[in-house]
């Protein structure tokens, strides 16, 4: 097991490498230059070279990239005297359009995306995953057409169309729910939850319809193994059949999807914030992109970046833990 735990740990250490250099690349080879923003008006050459050097782009690119790495352990100070401007580690950047860190940033907008995602992927897990098993036990039944045609509704529609409509239905004509704007949970719990009941709602119905759809065509597959038919020959109830030999094999696929799913989702659930006026993380990156603001670009990506390996690596976990095999691998 620890060997398995240090070959997966040492895979998202070069993932992450690989991935800050090609995202740093990215970046900064475009033909876009954030000095020439804060070079102010006239810029003259010789402003825009000062510009440049005060916040590290004066540097030959490849310069630059250690420069990043290196402030992510031990910290940046852009400039120098009196105006210098200090980047404590983990430095991941400097917005100098918005004069603050980028983790700092990143921080102040992470604890919505967080709430919005870690209730809807609950949300979806339990009901994609218990209709499907559902939908299996009745295959060809009327409940069985009802779940997969509430799937098909569920993966066709577009999540800003169905965000909309629970506005329109929920928020305005039924007047049950807010249909914007975010409550920290330290302020009111209560609130909070309330606020987030319409975005939970909608990203777990366009998610539980994959999940749907992806247990029930495992828990049949899963059903007709040999494996099966001998608990059921040792006279086991349907309910340990199912519950303890079939859905532990029906989670392995579905465990690997939610993790990518989450891992996305935490990196900013762009469409939903926008819908729901919440200000997260797919808002900043948003108003990023607008504002041209490339290390704040470059800080969110990364992050996403990471959460999208650490969620794989969780997979990975616990895929060792659900199937000893996969240790061996």
């Amino acid at each position: 097991m620890i060997r398995f735990l240090a070959a997966r740990l040492g895979g998202m250490l070069v993932v992450l490498l690989v991935v800050t250099f090609v995202t740093f690349a990215v970046f900064y080879l475009l033909p876009s230059d954030p000095a020439q923003l804060s070079c102010g008006r006239p810029c003259t050459p010789e402003n825009l070279s000062v510009a440049r050097d005060f916040m590290g782009f004066g540097k030959p690119w490849w310069l630059q990239f250690g420069d990043f790495l290196s402030g992510i352990v031990a910290g940046r100070t852009f400039g120098s005297g009196p105006t210098a401007v200090t980047c404590p580690a983990p430095c991941f950047g400097y917005s100098f359009q918005q004069s603050a860190p980028v983790v700092d940033l990143i921080g102040g907008r992470f604890g919505v995306t967080v709430s919005i995602a870690v209730g809807a992927a609950v949300a979806w897990l339990l009901l994609g995953v218990a209709t499907g098993v559902l939908s299996a036990l009745k295959r060809g039944g009327p409940v069985d057409r009802l779940v997969m045609a509430g799937a098909l509704a569920g993966v066709s529609a577009p999540t800003y169309l169905v965000g909309l409509l629970g506005i329109l239905l929920f928020g305005f004509t039924l007047d049950m729910v807010p249909t914007h704007g975010y409550v920290p949970l330290v302020e009111s719990p209560v609130d909070w939850a309330w606020h987030l009941v319409l975005p939970w709602l909608v990203l777990a119905f366009v998610h539980a319809a994959i999940y749907a759809r992806l247990t029930r065509g495992q828990m049949i597959e899963t059903l007709g193994e040999d494996f099966i038919r001998t608990a059921r020959a040792k006279g086991l109830t349907e309910g340990r059949v199912v519950g303890r030999h079939a859905l532990r094999n029906v989670l392995l696929p579905v465990v690997t999807l939610f993790g990518i799913d989450l891992g996305g989702l935490l990196g900013g659930a762009v469409i939903t914030e926008r819908v729901f006026g919440m200000p997260g993380l797919g808002t900043l990156m948003i108003d990023a992109v607008h504002e041209l603001d490339l290390p704040l670009l470059l800080g969110c990506t990364l992050f996403s970046a990471f959460l999208i390996v650490v969620a794989n690596f969780a997979v990975d976990l616990l895929y060792g833990l659900l199937d000893p095999r996969a240790r061996l691998t």
